[in-house]
Order: structure tokens, then sequence, then C-alpha cells
């Protein structure tokens, strides 16, 4: 199979778009084990690209339980540069309102229990995250939206918590102290995976929810979530589209693609040979 240079991670609706061509699945296997579920490579008006169903056909994962360094994996094995993300995220401040969609920039991490890392097991490994979405992936996304019959946000920061529960009133009330935006349980590891790998990696969030902090609005329930992304799902879809042209014309952004050229600190008589080979092919340079 030829690379496939563009990943998409999101929902199962996203590749039951209408139009898609050359379509094929691929089911690979990776050393941190198989993916969420098979790719399926298709091509959309010219472009090629792989999509991912986050938490698999029938949403069968946790959040906790996604194997996202497989599906990173997975999609660095087939070639891919760039990742889209979707996802459906509450919000915390009054301007983001449910249907709204958000580009953010910043992201906080509040999970505990996922493995967030490639590194390890003898391997040491820094690699710098100040910007955690890769900035000209995320300006095209968000531009793509001009036209579009949605309100936009491009900036402001994410809060990415453990879940499966939603927040409590008091950490709801926290995050907005703290002067968070929108708030999910998708957008880590993958950010911090993906930058590992040398991929760029943008977030597009679809607001669903006032999560339980706003007075004026009912507290947040899986009924609410699922009739707001059934609505967005057309629009993510449409933006997909509309995107995918710019996506695919636009230079790689060498300072992510080289993200992990220097990062190994561990002397390199003391790499474990099994970790070194489980990474080559993921983590570039070694």
């Amino acid at each position: 199979m030829d690379p496939v240079k563009i990943g998409v991670i999101g929902g199962s609706g996203l590749y039951e778009m209408d139009g898609l061509e050359n379509v094929e699945e691929v089911f690979p296997d990776t050393p941190f084990g198989k993916p969420s579920d098979a790719l399926t490579v298709a091509t959309v008006d010219g472009v090629r690209l792989a999509f991912l169903p986050r938490h698999g056909r029938g949403h069968r994962w946790l959040p906790t339980e996604v194997p996202s360094r497989a599906n990173i994996a997975a999609l660095k094995g087939i070639g891919v540069e760039k990742i889209l993300s979707f996802s459906a995220v509450g919000s915390l401040q009054e301007q983001y309102a449910p249907r709204h969609f958000v580009v953010p920039t910043q992201v906080i991490d509040r999970t505990r229990h996922r493995p967030d890392t490639f590194f390890g097991d003898g391997l040491v490994g820094h690699v710098a995250f100040a910007d955690p979405f890769a900035n000209a992936l995320s300006k095209i996304m968000y531009d793509a939206m001009d036209g579009m019959d949605l309100t936009r946000h491009h900036g402001g920061t994410l809060v990415c918590m453990e879940g499966p529960l939603f927040s409590t009133r008091g950490e709801s009330e926290l995050y907005r102290s703290w002067g968070a935006d929108i708030i999910n349980m998708s957008a880590l590891p993958e950010a911090k995976l993906a930058r590992e790998a040398g991929m760029e990696y943008a977030l597009v969030c679809m607001v669903t929810d006032y999560d339980c902090w706003h007075p004026d609005h009912d507290d947040v329930d899986i009924q609410m979530v699922i009739e707001t992304l059934t609505t967005n799902a057309v629009a993510a879809k449409n933006l997909l589209r509309r995107a995918l042209p710019a996506v695919a014309a636009a230079p790689r952004d060498q300072a992510i693609a080289e993200a992990s050229k220097f990062a190994v600190i561990t002397a390199e008589d003391k790499r474990p040979p099994e970790v070194v080979a489980r990474l080559r092919g993921i983590i570039d340079g070694l």
C-alpha cells in the first residue's frame, strides 16, 4: 500500500462520508498491540487518508481504555504525517455554546491512568510540548470553516480529564478559575504521542453542553451529548471535505517532524536493544 499521509481520528460517522473512493480496510498490528479498530483507507476528492474510530466501531472503548499508543503507531506505520482529530467537548465559558466549533491551542492534562509516552523501559526521551497542537494545521482547520453555517472559535485551553464520569461542580468551577475554556476526555495522550512520533496533530472540538457549572442550563447527560453530536457530525464531515485540499498541500512543520530527533538522552550503549527495535519506525532518529 502506498503511504497515506493524512489520518483522521474521530467517531464512526466520519468514515461514512458520501463519495469515498478506493476504500480498503487495514488491520495493522503494532508493538503496542492492535489499534481501536481497523483503519479505513479511502480517497476523498483526490486525497488519500486513513480514518480511525477512536472508541472502535459501536463505541466499545472507555476513554481510559483507548489504545492510544497502538493508534498513533498504526497511523505512523502507514505513513501518516498529519492527524486531524475530532472530539466532543463540554464548555467551561459562556461564549462557547453547544453546537459551536472550537480549535484549541493549549491543553491541561488531568488524566491519571493512561500510558502517555512511547519512551520508558530503559530508554529515556524528553520532547518539547509547549504548543501541544500543530499551529499551522489548526489554522487550516479553522479557516476551512469560513462560510459554513456554524459559530467557530480559534484558540483557548482544553482540559482533558480522565472520565468516564463527567465533572463534579467543584471540578468544573476549578477549571473555570484556571481560565480553561472547554473540557473532554480524548485529546490526551493522543496529542503527546503524536508529537513524540513527529506527527502534526490538530484538534477540532464540537461543543455539546455546558458541563455542570452553568446555572441556566441542565447538567450534562449522555442524551444531551448524543443529540448535539448528531447535529455536529454533519458539519464535521463538511469541514473535513473543505479542509482536505489545504491540509494535503501544506508543507510539513519541520519542528514537529523532528521533535524527537535529539530527544533520547540514554547513553547509546545503555539503550535496551529490544526497546530500540520496538520504537524504530515510531520515534525518528533511533
